[in-house]
């Protein structure tokens, strides 16, 4: 349809060279001149097409008109209230008055309320007792007349006074139209050729982009706004953290190493090889490659050791020692794999070695490093860690296969598990928690161990948050730490906070196939 149109603006233009007015022309399949405003909508769009093409020119010529609401229509066709008042009643002298409820019931409340004033006013009916009688033999309904003028020519020859009252009876309405005056373009033609929009390659490697006529770039139109990104709602809560130990003169340590020995996992910190943690039941351990490369030989040999047999005041585990077991290859079930190994980086020149500089080397902040009477140029460190981990558990509404854990790490001289708990209160405050409690609890690499719980002011109840201790001298004093040298150890989730800071009740809406990119795009930032 909208190519017949234009097609019929270019035979009309070259026929006579100009259109005057475009509600003279007659659509393709109709009979009558386009004069309705719906014709004139269609006839722009193909004016629009043809003079982005610079095929035509055209004016705009706005016109206003009415046409009849719903009540005027009903007149049109059934006369006005006054006339069907008129007709419902008999002649005077000529049958029984017909009382206004009568009336009412025979035309209507609207009508016979209308009708009755209006009637009256034109001295058509008068009253008779009770009843109302006709007062004239016939009479010429102007209403009926008018509305019917406006439906057919949308104006009165009666002048502007007329339609007022029409509009007033809310009989008619105006209706704001137009029309267009159209003449050729600088690229007049009878053809329609639809303009390329695009350079392709195969026109390129053709060459038919030669012969092609484009269509001209709107330069000052406005572009498609892009979609910004947006922060999963676990970012914003990490970052949320980091910026917490970062402010408390904390450095990030590297945990990009997801997979792990079980000697790194494990056995540097502690847990006995015949640990349930370490059944396949609970961790992920790889098939191909299967085994690791051996660590540095001199520590391995001394955490052995202390397993199989005990040292530094401690008896061990009392059993045997596995190197297969040590060697295997596992997805890290914590980050805490990544601060023993950057641990004993940390106790490297505390041993007498040099740590190679293209290596991980912890920063220390806070204080100058601590060197004791013996020399052994120990550095106090504030480490923390923010990664995932992977542990074989079944997937519910609480638990994942994979997960982040939060990691904080302590190195100084003299620490106390009063040093702790301070830290913990000082931490958990900058969260925005403040009501905590603490309980012992056992861990295989910590000695005393504490679960941190805290008040949750919408549940009104003690929830578990995290769990924390300090290391123990089985896992130290191999690494070469010297016997004053403490380190406190603490973890947090991530899934868990996030999900309470934003009312999430299953994980598995947090991560994952299930998560709506809209409530990723809408979620508030998050303040502690």
């Amino acid at each position: 349809m909208a190519e017949a149109i234009q097609q019929l603006v270019l035979d009309t233009l070259d026929k006579h060279g100009r259109i005057k007015d475009t509600r003279t022309l007659v659509l393709p399949g109709q009979q009558d001149a386009a004069a309705t405003h719906d014709a004139q909508i269609t006839i722009l769009g193909a004016l629009n097409s043809l003079a982005s093409r610079n095929m035509i020119a055209y004016t705009t010529h706005e016109t206003v008109s009415h046409v009849l609401t719903q009540e005027g229509a009903q007149i049109a066709l059934e006369g006005s209230h006054e006339s069907r008042v008129w007709a419902a009643l008999p002649s005077k002298g000529v049958g029984s008055p017909i009382t206004p409820k009568q009336l009412e019931q025979m035309l209507g409340a609207e009508t016979s309320k209308v009708g009755q004033s209006r009637a009256f006013r034109n001295k058509w009916i008068g009253k008779e007792g009770d009843g109302l009688v006709k007062l004239v033999p016939e009479i010429k309904d102007e209403t009926q007349m008018q509305v019917r003028e406006v439906d057919s020519t949308g104006t009165l020859q009666a002048g502007e006074k007329a339609l007022a009252e029409l509009r007033k009876r809310k009989l008619i309405v105006q209706k704001k139209g137009q029309w267009f005056t159209v003449e050729k373009g600088s690229d007049f033609s009878t053809s329609i050729e639809k303009p390329e929009t695009d350079l392709t390659v195969d026109m390129i490697t053709s060459g038919s982009w030669k012969a092609a006529k484009f269509k001209k770039y709107n330069f000052e139109a406005d572009g498609m706004l892009p979609n910004g990104g947006a922060l999963h709602p676990l970012l914003k809560v990490r970052e949320e953290i980091r910026n917490i130990f970062l402010e408390m003169g904390f450095a990030e340590m590297p945990t990009s190493s997801f997979v792990e020995s079980a000697f790194w996992c494990f056995d540097s910190l502690f847990v006995p090889q015949q640990h349930p943690a370490r059944e396949v039941q609970d961790t992920f351990y790889l098939s191909d490659p299967s085994t690791s490369l051996p660590p540095p030989a001199d520590y391995y040999a001394r955490v052995a050791k202390v397993h199989e047999h005990g040292d530094h005041g401690s008896t061990g585990y009392r059993a045997p020692w596995s190197d297969a077991e040590s060697r295997k290859l596992l997805l890290r079930t914590h980050t805490t794999a990544s601060s023993a190994s950057m641990l004993y980086k940390l106790a490297a020149k505390c041993r007498g070695e040099d740590i190679d500089s293209s290596t991980d080397e912890p920063a220390a902040h806070g204080t100058a490093p601590k060197t004791a009477s013996n020399g052994d140029s120990f550095k106090s460190a504030k480490l923390f860690s923010i990664d995932r981990v992977f542990r074989n558990e079944t997937m519910d509404a609480t638990h994942l296969a994979e997960f982040h854990q939060v990691e904080g790490v302590v190195a100084d001289r003299g620490l106390t598990l009063a040093d702790l708990i301070g830290f913990m209160r000082v931490f958990f405050k900058k969260m925005g928690i403040e009501n905590l409690r603490f309980k012992p609890a056992y861990n295989p690499y910590t000695e005393p161990s504490l679960e941190i719980f805290a008040f949750h002011p919408q549940l009104k109840k003690w929830v578990e948050v995290g769990n924390s201790g300090m290391f123990r001298p089985e896992m130290l004093r191999p690494m070469g730490f010297p016997e004053d040298v403490h380190v406190h150890g603490w973890g947090i989730g991530l899934e868990r906070p996030t999900m309470i800071r934003y009312g999430i009740n299953n994980i598995r809406t947090l991560v994952g196939h299930k998560v709506s990119i809209e409530g990723v795009e809408k979620s508030p930032a998050v303040r502690f």
